[in-house]
């Protein structure tokens, strides 16, 4: 790919009409969109991440299983908090040390907590390997955490690492 001219060619392609439609026809422009195109795609290639290694099989269909029965067993915990407004909830913080390497398994982390009802990914702390989530009714920290750790982290570092 780092030999190509354009090793983006539909980012270029885009950027050129980008800059034909905002500055107007005419030689000089397309000369200069021409080369700003060539220059910022060969530009982007110092940002290209590093391509993910996943591993497809078993893990990942478990996975999928688990996230989804959460996802709807969550939304139906939001409902009865929701549909029974005096019932108490305590909400709170939880932060989570976490094991993962890989970018693409924080992303998806990230993802699938955010998408579960009542809990929402907040920060992550590289620093000290934790992220930080919200949960909306919160009875028990280290139920969380193990659920975090032993439920989602443990399949994605098999996928991802």
């Amino acid at each position: 790919m780092r030999k190509r001219l354009l090793p983006f060619p539909l980012f270029s392609v885009a950027l050129f009409g980008m800059w034909i439609l905002l500055t107007g026809f005419s030689p000089g422009h397309v000369l200069l969109g021409a080369l700003i195109a060539v220059i910022v795609s060969r530009v982007m290639l110092t940002l290209a991440p590093e391509p993910p290694r996943i591993r497809f099989g078993m893990a990942m269909t478990k996975l999928i299983g688990i996230v989804l029965k959460d996802i709807m067993r969550s939304n139906i915990a939001v409902a009865r908090i929701i549909l029974s407004p005096a019932r108490k909830i305590r909400s709170g913080f939880i932060e989570i040390p976490i094991e993962l390497h890989s970018p693409y398994a924080m992303g998806a982390l990230a993802i699938i907590i955010t998408a579960t009802p009542g809990t929402l990914w907040l920060q992550h702390d590289a620093g000290r390997r934790s992220i930080l989530i919200h949960v909306l009714d919160l009875v028990d920290e280290e139920e969380w955490i193990d659920l975090i750790k032993n439920r989602y982290e443990k399949l994605l570092m098999e996928i991802f690492q």
